[in-house]
């Protein structure tokens, strides 16, 4: 997963506003108790600071593994 990736499917997944918000507050400790946008920075991959906001959100199988699945055959409603 790229960082570009990961932005799409945060936002997929969350809403653009509410996905952004999320990576800049939401403490992860997943990744070392830092926020998505601090791991990215800090140079955590992207796929592992994904699987950490699943973690985090509790989210369904569907939106955990949606990167794998061709853009084009995104159901942004899931």
């Amino acid at each position: 997963m790229k960082h570009s990736e990961f932005w799409q499917v945060v936002e997929e997944a969350f809403g653009a506003g509410y996905g952004r918000s999320l990576a800049a507050d939401l403490v992860l400790t997943g990744v070392g108790g830092r926020t998505a946008a601090q791991a990215l920075d800090a140079g955590v991959a992207p796929r592992e600071v994904w699987a950490a906001l699943c973690d985090e959100m509790e989210v369904d199988d569907a939106t955990r593994w949606r990167h794998r699945r061709d853009p084009k055959e995104r159901d942004n409603r899931r």
